[in-house]
């Protein structure tokens, strides 16, 4: 019989990574496990983002109940998910300070627009280095050591852009359906090992990069309507999604409650991919 508390993952006394933390999904995912009483290592390749996020969430106390007991931290660990070493010598430094990782988020990514045939050999390689290779990166750093303790679980946030064609999208879209495909393999792997690997797939969310394509007063309109130019669908649901809502499937995928799922794919876009 699951000890879990219906309603409420069970997460508390955990460690968890979260790559891309300075703001976005990443912040909220951060944000939501240190409430549900994990201590969490935020990286992001920009350090003081997420050393203000440290600084915003250590005074607050994890959410009330029998979580509360439990000693909940966040550190931020400045860290390029580009850079293998870097992240084998940050993982060492997380364990050292906060202990053994029970929950990797992969979050950090890049987005680079053009049409397919003007990208750049720069912006299809810096794509690929953060949204893939850092996914293979920090997998290869922590999925043995939870293979060597029996548990652990490996979130991969994607997009739904991984599913379907986008049009100036295609070096992200490629990158992000790779790291899936990387994730899923893994999950096959370490299943035997107790660790679980799943994705998340956001459609539009309102954080800066999704504003980052908005060039005018009518684009967030477009994205929940649709665009035929673009042949883009729009958002049955009617709304662009919250970085919360991300956070609240990764959160789940995380904890006991999806204690046999692995290598999923969970869309969390309103319908538009029409899944």
């Amino acid at each position: 019989m699951s000890d879990t508390v219906p309603g409420r993952p069970r997460l508390a006394g955990r460690v968890a990574l979260v790559t891309g933390a300075g703001q976005g999904i990443g912040a909220a995912v951060a944000r939501s496990l240190y409430a549900l009483g994990v201590s969490v290592a935020a990286t992001d390749v920009h350090g003081a983002a997420v050393a203000e996020l440290a600084e915003r969430l250590a005074p607050q106390a994890p959410a009330s109940g029998p979580i509360a007991a439990a000693a909940a931290a966040v550190r931020a660990y400045p860290l390029d998910v580009t850079d293998g070493r870097a992240v084998e010598e940050t993982v060492d430094r997380i364990e050292r300070d906060l202990g053994p990782l029970g929950i990797l988020v992969n979050v950090a990514g890049i987005l680079r627009t053009a049409p397919a045939a003007e990208l750049t050999d720069e912006d299809w390689s810096r794509t690929f280095a953060v949204n893939t290779t850092g996914v293979f990166h920090t997998a290869r750093a922590v999925a043995p050591r939870m293979a060597a303790r029996g548990t652990g679980s490996i979130v991969t946030v994607a997009s739904n852009a991984a599913g379907i064609p986008r049009t100036g999208m295609s070096a992200y879209a490629a990158s992000k359906a790779a790291a899936v495909m990387f994730t899923k393999c893994l999950g096959l792997e370490y299943a035997r090992h107790g660790v679980r690997c799943n994705v998340v797939a956001p459609g539009s969310t309102d954080t800066p990069m999704q504003r980052s394509l908005w060039t005018d007063a009518d684009a967030p309109r477009r994205v929940l309507d649709g665009d035929l130019a673009t042949y883009r669908t729009g958002i049955p649901l009617a709304r662009i999604a919250d970085p919360q809502d991300i956070a609240d499937a990764v959160v789940f995928l995380a904890s006991d409650q999806a204690r046999h799922i692995t290598m999923q794919d969970l869309y969390v876009d309103g319908g538009a991919t029409l899944r």
